[in-house]
């Protein structure tokens, strides 16, 4: 194995009776690359994660980070990682600066180095305005931010990170893969979300898992490729109010149009696309082998048309990801009896997901009591 390989995973697989979560997974990244781990609910990317940081052992197949066994030598694998759960175990009646110190505590770093360290993560995360408060206190954009930051404290090589902005608002997210872009020029990222747009925003490359097994695996081009179609967008005048129209004759019906654009030869499909009164717009399917732009340029320059708008679009990851993942969805939406093995594998998958809804019904009670507290002490003021 290279030297250059952090995270290696082989024929991995983790079995719950006659269930198989994770079946045959086989992937490396390496140093300085930022990886983007897709798969629906389900699919097996906690499962992966929770091996790969020492939580369980695979049924079979062999996992390492940096070159040491997961089971093997899992201190060493510990010390090397920053693991962010989807939901950190956070411990509530701390403060956040007690609970870094803790963290750094649990890792060995000696007092000089925390604060050392501690300085450093406060401003990546921005917590310097929370550091004397409870965590309890924080809302959950603000316990992500602790999580993150004890993840951090270390100056791990490797992070692996499990929906590490699913509580941050559209600012904090923005920042967050801003930092993570700078830091992957030196570490090497495990990134799993179900945002798409962020991984085409921060990674170059994406494993995508689905039904335990690994289905796409490479750069975001090629896997946007693998369907082999392309799209076309294709906007023609029809109509220009008080402006005179330019084009030869009269403007186009959008029947005439249609069937032009039917009859180009690599064209598999045309959806009318929602615009103005002004002009007629389509989407074309076409073949990724063949650029149809200068035979669909050439088709309305001979009916003499206004041609306002033409451009080729490669499939976007969002729809690649739904052909490879859709038998999944529709696996979970089909009734019929749930095998102990299934609910167990199912639980494991998803039990962070339960969390989240306890602590958000945790939340919910919070602010039912305080405000209920707020209306007794305005009556309590009225009747004074």
């Amino acid at each position: 194995m290279s030297t250059d390989v952090m995270i290696y995973a082989s024929g991995l697989t983790k079995r719950y009776g006659s269930f198989r979560a994770l079946d045959d997974v086989s992937f490396e990244v390496r140093r300085g690359e930022i990886v983007g781990f897709l798969g629906p609910n389900g699919a097996g990317k906690s499962t992966t994660m929770r091996i790969l940081t020492c939580f369980i052992a695979p049924t079979s197949g062999t996992a390492k980070v940096r070159g040491q066994d997961v089971f093997d030598d899992t201190l060493a694998v510990r010390s090397s990682l920053g693991y962010l759960p989807q939901r950190a175990p956070l411990y509530l009646e701390m403060t956040v600066f007690e609970y870094l110190r803790f963290s750094a505590r649990v890792r060995n770093l000696d007092e000089s180095t925390f604060k050392k360290r501690a300085r450093a993560v406060v401003e990546i995360c921005g917590l310097a305005q929370s550091l004397s408060k409870e965590i309890r206190q924080l809302s959950h954009g603000y316990r992500q931010r602790v999580g993150l930051a004890q993840a951090l404290i270390h100056d791990p090589p490797i992070l692996i990170l499990d929906e590490p902005t699913s509580d941050l608002d559209p600012n904090e997210r923005t920042e967050f893969l801003n930092y993570l872009k700078q830091i992957g020029k030196d570490r090497t990222v495990l990134l799993s979300t179900h945002n798409l747009k962020e991984v085409e925003a921060a990674c170059a490359r994406a494993i995508i898992v689905s039904r335990g097994r690994v289905v796409a695996d490479g750069p975001l081009d090629e896997i946007r490729a693998k369907s082999g179609r392309v799209r076309y967008v294709v906007s023609i005048q029809e109509s220009v109010g008080d402006t005179p129209y330019r084009g030869k004759g009269t403007p186009p019906r959008q029947t005439e149009v249609e069937h032009a654009l039917n009859s180009l030869a690599g064209v598999k499909k045309v959806n009318e696309l929602p615009t103005d009164e002004r002009a007629h717009a389509y989407e074309l399917a076409g073949e990724d082998a063949t650029d149809l732009r200068p035979e669909i340029f050439r088709l309305i320059a001979d009916k003499g048309w206004v041609l306002l708008e033409l451009h080729r679009d490669t499939q976007t990851l969002e729809d690649v990801f739904r052909q490879l993942t859709i038998g999944d969805e529709r696996r979970n939406r089909q009734l019929g009896p749930v095998k102990d093995d299934d609910r167990r594998a199912r639980d494991e998958e998803e039990d962070e997901d339960d969390e989240d809804e306890d602590e958000d019904e945790s939340d919910d009670d919070e602010d039912s009591d305080s405000d209920d507290s707020d209306s007794d002490d305005d009556g309590k003021r009225n009747k004074r």
